[in-house]
């Protein structure tokens, strides 16, 4: 039993130091989830969040790299779940900002937590498409429900049990919302046509 010892002593200092690599991946992973919060929640301000999502870019790639020596920990929940929100916020400012979506290899993220954050952000949309139609801005509005609705095509293509990717939930959450916001994006189209056909008759009379 000489070599007892030396093999335990060397599974001890492994586990040791995994476990210190897990303590910062999940700190790490809480800073990503507060920081894409914050801008989310700013977006609908009217805020940017430049210096905000400069600092969550700086924490992700910070965790990226610690994973890359701890492949395990990439699948552990939290750092898919940081995966997906930091996948949400990138993806909705990419459609506010340029009209299209990042690839999950433009974000070093898994595709797992790409596609659960893909789903989030049609939630999203629908909150900037109601900004708009509170504001009697249907045009813009369209624009954010055809967002949703391109979102949700693309969703519904996977069709694959949990254990690869959670994705029935997000389909159903995603159909939902969509029905609701047809329905008042065509409630609001319908009022303002109504409106300009009103104030046109005043007009002439």
């Amino acid at each position: 039993m000489k070599n007892l010892e030396k093999v335990i002593s060397e599974i001890e200092a492994e586990l040791e130091e995994k476990d210190q690599v897990r303590e910062v991946a999940l700190k790490s992973s809480r800073v990503i989830v507060r920081l894409s919060g914050t801008i989310l929640r700013g977006l609908h301000s009217g805020q940017k969040g430049t210096a905000e999502f400069a600092e969550l870019k700086d924490e992700l790639s910070r965790l990226s790299s610690l994973l890359k020596n701890n492949p395990d920990i990439a699948f552990t929940g939290y750092v898919e779940t940081a995966f997906q929100e930091y996948s949400e916020v990138s993806i909705v400012l990419s459609i506010l900002e340029r009209d299209d979506v990042p690839s999950p290899e433009d974000l070093d993220v898994s595709s797992t937590g790409y596609l659960l954050g893909l789903g989030d952000s049609v939630g999203e949309l629908r909150r900037f498409c109601l900004d708009e139609l509170k504001a009697g801005k249907t045009e813009r509005a369209n624009y954010f429900l055809e967002r949703m609705e391109d979102i949700f095509v693309a969703l519904i293509r996977f069709d694959l049990p949990d254990a690869i990717v959670p994705i029935r939930r997000k389909q159903d959450v995603a159909r939902s919302l969509l029905e609701k916001t047809r329905g008042d994006v065509a409630v609001a189209t319908s009022a303002r046509n109504l409106q300009d056909k009103l104030e046109e008759v005043l007009r002439k009379s």
